[in-house]
């Protein structure tokens, strides 16, 4: 299953060239895998659907704006699956056209691969499907489905050399006909060079019918991979698919060197020169009527409510209902009344002392009560207010960690809030602990839970009455509001705004006594508080109040109220209109003519204009007229800001159609041409009354903007908030703003709030609203709009795979930047192919009506998104979820290709500067060349004057015979085996007598040692010398683990050539097993000989070598790229080396050294097998094997038998270091005698792990500057060691921009951008090293990062290969400098580094010293964007990204990035690595992660001496043989 994700282009495709082009794609998308005959016809005549010509073609126009008919309506209704609310049919058109007009131009993108039981974890009974919306205008879901989309198909793009230019290319526009994405992906791949790229010009009107059929199926029935071995493979041929369709990039010409100062600065993205700019007059500050002074207004709230108590005692004030909408209870204006007062006496008397009351006049009071009790709400806010207390009405908690809650739970604490009122059901319905309290919330204070029911209070004395002031301004309540980020608020309203609001409301609305108000809305706050709770008490109007939990069960109960109790206002939200239109169809009498106003709370939200209209035609026919309709926009700081009226004339309402690319540059553009992409507006009416707004720029001063400029509204008026509670600095910054005009002065004396609502007055003083500060969305320099964002997410097929109100769009900041983050939850039935291709579309609807890119799309499982108490989704925690990597998405696609356009520009390969240019410019710049040397060798031993190690060990058998030079610990920590000097000897005799008997070798021939690590080995080495043969020493197969490791051990014995075969009778018998018989046939080896039955008898001769330069064994290993290579080591390379590790390690007959390495190649063996042999001092083998089942053993034998040196490998330091984390002082280590821990290794020291072994084990004694490292090759199995009276090892910070320049630049610690490397351990004696050019082969300057190059005594002599190969690797053993000193011959290590001259001192005085730092290997440094990147830097960075990334390597595949990442927890969280993994390398980076594939823990392949085999990893992935959990392709 491959997916699509466009690219556009400007070459219009002929008819012809179509038809030809989608028949070739159609069998290129049949035959890609395996395909009954049954599903090839289905799926084929599915996808030629779409080229049969058929009536009624595609739209070929847009339809007129305005109204749809209602026949329009009707016909789709019918259908039963549409899904009204929020809808834009010039919206879903828009996004049709964007889709069809693409189809044309495509580029192939594969489809993330996902393993099974990810799939399966979706299915339908694992969800209760969600609310498809719920009750708070966060999640109001804008936008509309799609129905019949046609098929998509995969066409490779056409791009052509035009396209592929200028890298600063910028996010489309409209306009350019979309081609800004073709150009953009060509530019992020321009970025990356590509060497050889095949690309198939498939979109080419002139190629024959033929050539594509041919192109075709050499692409999908195999291709090759770099190895030439046929692949079958899914996730290759997608990659091959893809690269297949990218041309080669051109190189934009680009002449500039790399400087030492260099400071690398992101692209910054230019101001588009034909953006357009506003050209309006100053718009001046707009007044609304004034508020009329009405003779029978009351001077208060409290006083209306005691008048009306007293006067009316019997007249409904409010009706609630139950979840049947059945009356539940009717609260009179009477009751209403008497109740309020019995509770101000309560809370002003009964809680706390006489002396000490709990609450006083003033005091903060939280109010919480459910949606679904109004009347326990109201008889508690109105108790509060004849208190004289402040209620505080928020959210009931549903548990202790309810999201959002902690931020409520800081309002209250900085209020002051001591004690909270809630209802007897409420009350019972909170979390309680064991002792039936109520526990103290996440971040709440301590509060005394009132219960404000009548039977729980005391009556009033008949003396007491609540003393009934004027309006003043005092603070009447708190009105809670959540910020963007998640914060929470506390807007405090005056008990005069609070009159004049309600009377602004009153002169708005025509409210007139006794008036019945439906109410859909939250009471507790906004316009259900302002309308349901204050106004309608003011006016003695009677509200039949709607709980949410109603309207879930029958979506159509509020329409039926309007009707049931002739109600004359309706106060809704769009989503209420759009259920009432899903649910209509089963219902007959429905009469809405006695509705005068419906007023739609929030109208301004620009798309519920689609709400209003399909509602209007619905129920137009139903007695419902066109004026009644009444959008407002409102906001917690300024309370009501516009409000249409209701009207008689027949004048319709304002519209406009607005250019999206005009808004997101702050402009208004009505939209002429008729663009795809618009925004249709509908007015909310004028200002409030006695209301003054004015529009200012969004950020900086605030300046008027002009009359054709969108800004943020402000209103001077009474009626409005007046401070956020508490926070003096952000009420100055919202509640306290004096505009001043574009001359600089003042327009008034008064201050004005900030509404929060973006938009601009039209004419007529009609007040248009665009958008919210807080869904505000900057990327590079233009305003995107979150809602507008779901709005087209919506119009892309949604009722097939996402909930409405349950997508998320936010911003993340990635390289100094916004990116856009679109999070849907999506429904349980959907394929993974169909989620794919809906992302695909939303993806490419995005770039192309908003011309800005979506850096990540994620699909959730339904139900999984974090709510708001009242049901919608919480931004700030998905967003924060996002940002930590909790989300567990089941669906996710990457796109920083087509967003992320700030990229440094890649580095262009100057033509080579020559090696004698070069040294001669290090010379004038005062730059030494780079070369260092260990101190001389010098002969002074006994054991000198012998030339071979065989010698050695005769003279040591004759000289000191009981001198034990080996011995071997049990996993217990026990000795298990011990040689002396002349058992090693005897055995060796026996050994070589075996040979030449049993197995009849001739001097010179081959054995291959087969045995674990042990004494045996040493044995058979020793006699192999003795017998004149060439020893190869081999790790034998695993016996867990037989098809995987037999195989290395056959080919190393083939390659070597061995004669025979050595082993102990345990290896004998598992070779003949069956398991072993299966993998490799045991009939084509070489004869196998068991040394466990040695023969008694001595060998008649002992071999005598002669040449000092014949070969003494073969070193064979595998390279971390995977490479298999034997390197011939002869006897005067074994005998310096020896002697170079006795001089620096100072070993002598009476030292004792630990030794816990594998002893199979590289200084490992040679430190188990022949350094005792030559310096005579004991070694403690401890196997390293033996650590699984006891980590302790190798500190422990280090602790007991006092040893001052010990060698380890990096495998081994990370299991002490995990395994023994704990439980150290408990062991009773003692590591105060160590000197020297030296770690063996092939590779850059991995300072973290050497530090933190250092750290864990410091208090034991163990002294930090012990521990160091060593460094070997192929080429040089010892480099570096650290000796033991040598100076401490350094550690340097480098610049790593400055390395990806090959240059070296060194910065202090901590600065930004540095990487610590420490050194490699000292320079051997004997041993040359310089830093050459790996291409020019010049000597570099000590600034330089350059290949090392070593000449030494113990360098081998070659490669063995029996295949006649030495030729192709001879340059790695004898190089010579192509300039300055060209007479040495010098062996290549393949490893990139840098000397430094460190001024520290020695125990012999203060002598400077050379230091080597090893960078990585060149042959696994990655060469991307024209630097050299090495893959541990990267890892290092994606190890850091995310808590459950266990282990992680990366490497490159053509010009793409791939990241292999293992997994440590629930296969749910793989899919929250990849944003995690792409975001961290792009930042510190600046790399665009290709793949991103996500295993189980254990499938990255490790080697025995730790290092990752990165290439076996890589040709895993390409023939898909790691089983990963999930694969993206970030296209």
């Amino acid at each position: 299953l491959f997916i699509i994700l466009f690219t556009l282009c400007k070459a219009p495709l002929g008819r012809n060239s179509l038809h030809r082009l989608s028949h070739s794609l159609i069998y290129l998308y049949l035959f890609a895998g395996d395909i009954t005959q049954k599903g090839y016809e289905k799926k084929r005549s599915k996808l030629i659907r779409a080229y049969v010509p058929h009536a009624g073609g595609p739209m070929s126009h847009r339809a007129p704006l305005g109204p749809p008919s209602a026949a329009r309506f009707h016909r789709r209704r019918t259908s039963g699956t549409r899904d009204e609310r929020y809808r834009s049919d010039v919206h879903t058109e828009a996004v049709q056209a964007v889709l069809a007009r693409h189809v044309e131009r495509k580029v192939a993108v594969p489809m993330p691969s996902k393993r099974r039981s990810l799939v399966v974890q979706t299915s339908m009974d694992a969800y209760t499907p969600p609310d498809s919306s719920s009750g708070s205008e966060e999640e109001a879901g804008p936008g509309d489905d799609m129905s019949g989309m046609e098929h998509w198909m995969s066409r490779p793009s056409q791009l052509g050399p035009a396209h592929l230019g200028s890298t600063s290319s910028s996010s489309s526009s409209t306009q350019s006909g979309g081609s800004g994405n073709a150009g953009r992906l060509a530019d992020s791949l321009a970025h990356t060079h590509i060497s050889h790229l095949a690309h198939t010009h498939l979109a080419h009107t002139h190629l024959g019918q033929s050539h594509h059929q041919q192109s075709h199926l050499s692409l999908f029935r195999f291709y090759f991979s770099p190895a030439g071995v046929p692949v079958s493979s899914r996730v290759s041929a997608k990659i091959q698919q893809l690269v297949n369709t990218l041309k080669q990039p051109r190189r934009p010409p680009l002449r500039e060197f790399f400087v030492d100062d260099f400071d690398e600065l992101l692209e910054v993205q230019q101001p588009d020169p034909n953006q357009p700019r506003p050209e309006g007059a100053e718009m001046m500050p707009v007044r609304g009527e004034a508020l009329g002074v009405v003779t029978n207004w009351p001077p208060s709230l409290e006083a209306a409510l005691q008048r009306w108590g007293t006067i009316s005692p019997k007249a409904p004030c409010l009706t609630s209902l139950d979840t049947a909408g059945k009356p539940l209870y009717v609260l009179t204006y009477g009751k209403l009344w008497s109740r309020s007062i019995k509770l101000a006496y309560n809370i002003l008397h009964k809680l706390g002392s006489k002396q000490e009351p709990m609450v006083r006049p003033g005091d903060r009071v939280a109010l919480v009560f459910p949606n679904n009790d109004p009347v326990a709400f109201m008889v508690a806010f109105y108790g509060c207010l004849l208190a004289e207390v402040v209620p505080v009405p928020i959210e009931v908690p549903l548990s202790r960690k309810d999201a959002g809650s902690q931020q409520i739970g800081f309002l209250l604490g900085s209020c002051g809030v001591t004690v909270a009122l809630t209802s007897d059901a409420c009350h019972k319905g909170l979390p309680k602990s064991a002792t039936g309290e109520i526990p103290q919330f996440k971040g709440w204070p301590k509060l005394l839970w009132f219960v404000t029911e009548s039977k729980h209070l005391s009556k009033p004395p008949r003396d007491w009455f609540p003393h009934i002031k004027d309006a003043n301004n005092d603070t009447a309540y708190i009105e809670y509001k959540t910020c963007k980020d998640g914060s929470v608020l506390g807007v405090t309203v005056t008990r005069i705004a609070l009159l004049t609001h309600c009377q602004a409301l009153t002169q708005s609305c025509s409210y007139t006594e006794a008036e019945t108000i439906v109410n859909v809305l939250d009471f507790k706050k906004d316009v259900g508080l302002w309308h349901g709770i204050l106004t309608s008490v003011m006016n003695m109007m009677h509200v039949i109040s709607v709980p949410y939990s109603l309207m879930k069960v029958n979506p159509l109960s509020w329409i039926q109220k309007v009707c049931q109790y002739k109600a004359k206002v309706a106060c809704v939200k769009s989503r209420d209109m759009h259920w009432a239109l899903v649910a209509h169809k089963d219902q007959k009498d429905i009469n809405l003519s006695s509705l005068r106003m419906l007023l739609v709370a929030d109208g301004s939200n620009p798309w519920s204009i689609s709400s209003c209209d399909a509602f209007l035609n619905v129920f137009q026919t139903k007695g419902l007229r066109g004026e009644v309709i009444c959008p407002c926009a409102s906001s917690p700081e300024a309370l009501t800001v516009a409000i249409r009226r209701y009207t008689d004339s027949s004048q319709p309402p304002g519209r406009g159609v607005l250019s999206m690319q005009g808004l997101s540059y702050g402009v208004v553009r009505v939209d002429t041409e008729e663009r795809l992409s618009v925004l249709t507006v509908q007015d909310v009416g004028t200002v409030t009354p006695g209301g003054l707004v004015c529009v200012v720029k969004p950020e900086g001063v605030p300046q008027l903007c002009q009359t054709d400029e969108i800004g943020e509204l402000c209103v001077c008026s009474i009626a409005t908030g007046t401070s956020y509670y508490g926070l003096t600095g952000m009420t100055k910054n919202t509640f306290e703003v004096y505009p001043v005009s574009s001359g600089g002065g003042l327009i008034s004396e008064y201050a004005f709030v900030r509404t929060g609502l973006l938009g601009f007055i039209g004419p007529g003083g009609l007040v248009f609203i665009t958008g919210k500060m807080d869904g505000l969305i900057m990327v590079s320099g233009r305003r995107h709009n979150a809602d507008d964002i779901v709005a087209t997410a919506l119009a892309v097929e949604p009722m097939k795979f996402v909930y409405r109100g349950r997508i998320a769009v936010f911003s993340v900041t990635v390289l100094r930047d916004e990116r856009i983050v679109v999070v849907a939850e999506q429904r349980p039935d959907s394929t993974e192919e169909d989620s794919f291709q809906w992302m695909s579309r939303v993806l490419q609807a995005i770039d192309s009506i908003h011309g800005v890119g979506v850096f990540c799309l994620a699909l959730v499982p339904a139900n999984t998104l974090p709510k708001t108490p009242l049901g919608g989704i919480h931004l700030s925690e998905i967003k924060q979820l996002y940002l930590e990597g909790g989300l567990h998405p089941c669906n996710v696609l990457m796109c920083p290709h087509t967003c992320v356009t700030n990229l440094p520009k890649p580095r262009q390969k100057q033509p080579e500067i020559g090696p004698a240019s070069v040294m001669v410019g290090n010379l004038v710049s005062g730059k030494r060349i780079a070369q260092a040397s260990g101190r001389d060798l010098g002969q002074t031993d006994d054991n000198d004057q012998f030339l071979f190690l065989s010698e050695v060990l005769q003279w040591r058998a004759q000289t000191t015979p009981d001198h034990v030079l080996y011995t071997l610990l049990s996993s217990r920590g026990a000795v298990s085996s011990s040689l002396t000097c002349l058992q090693l000897h005897k055995r060796a005799e026996r050994v070589a007598a075996l040979l030449m008997e049993r197995g009849g070798l001739q001097e010179g021939d081959h054995v291959a040692l087969v045995y674990p690590p042990g004494i045996d080995l040493i044995a058979a080495f020793y006699g192999c010398l003795y017998a004149g043969c060439v020893p190869i020493t081999v790790r034998p197969p695993h016996p867990q683990n037989i098809s995987t490791t037999l195989p290395t051990v056959k080919m190393i014995v083939e390659v070597s050539h061995s004669a025979c075969v050595m082993t102990t009778a345990v290896i004998c018998k598992l070779l003949r097993s069956k398991e072993a018989m299966a993998t490799v046939d045991i009939r084509n080896w070489p004869p196998v000989l068991d040394t466990d039955d040695l023969p008694k008898k001595k060998p008649p001769a002992l071999y005598k070598p002669t040449n000092p330069d014949g070969l003494a064994y073969l070193d064979f290993s595998v390279s971390t790229t995977g490479m298999l290579a034997g390197v011939q080591m002869s006897h005067n390379a074994v005998g310096a080396f020896c002697r170079s590790v006795k001089l620096q390690c100072e070993l002598y007959p009476s030292r004792e050294v630990a030794i816990c390495l594998d002893p199979y190649c590289g200084l490992g063996f040679v430190l188990w097998c022949l350094c005792s042999v030559y310096s005579g001092h004991q070694s403690i083998l401890i196997p390293p094997v033996e650590l699984e089942s006891n980590p302790a053993l190798w500190l422990l034998a280090v602790s007991q038998l006092r040893v001052r040196d010990t060698f380890c490998s990096y495998s081994v330091m990370e299991l002490c270091t995990k395994g023994l984390g704990l439980q150290t002082e408990a062991r009773g280590l003692d590591l105060s005698r160590v000197r020297a821990c030296v770690v063996v290794a092939e590779e850059r020291p991995r300072m973290s792990l050497t530090h933190s072994f250092s750290k864990l084990f410091k208090d034991l004694g163990l002294h930090p500057r012990s521990v160091s490292t060593a460094f070997g090759c192929r080429v040089n199995l010892a480099i570096c060691l650290q000796g033991t009276s040598g100076p401490d090892p350094t550690t340097v910070y480098v610049d790593m921009r400055a390395l990806r320049h090959d240059r070296v630049r060194l910065v202090e610690r901590g600065s930004p951008h540095s990487l610590p490397l420490m050194e490699s351990g000292k320079i051997l004696p004997g041993v040359r090293i310089i830093i050459a050019n790996p291409e020019t082969k010049g000597p570099l300057g000590d600034s330089h990062l350059g290949e090392i190059w070593v000449h030494s005594a113990h360098n081998g002599s070659g490669y063995y290969s029996g295949y006649g190969e030495e030729v192709l690797q001879s340059d790695h053993f004898n190089s010579r400098l192509s300039f300055g000193d060209t007479q040495t011959v010098w062996a290549r290590t393949g490893y990139l580094g840098f000397l430094r001259r460190t001024e520290l001192t020695d125990a012999n005085g203060g002598k400077r010293h050379d230091a080597l730092f090893v960078v990585g290997a060149l042959e696994e440094a990655m060469e991307l964007r024209g630097m050299r990147y090495h893959p541990i830097d990267i890892e290092t960075s994606v190890i850091r990204a995310h808590k459950s990334i266990m282990e992680c390597a990366v490497f490159p595949w053509t010009n793409l990035l791939v990241v292999v990442v293992e997994l440590e927890g629930s296969e749910q969280e793989a899919l929250d690595l990849v944003p995690m993994v792409t975001k961290a390398v792009l930042e510190e980076h600046y790399l665009i992660v290709g793949v991103v594939v996500v295993t189980d823990i254990g499938v990255i392949p490790i080697n025995s001496r730790g290092e990752k085999q990165r290439m076996h990893l890589r040709d895993g992935f390409l023939q898909d043989q790691l089983d990963p959990i999930y694969v993206a392709y970030n296209m």
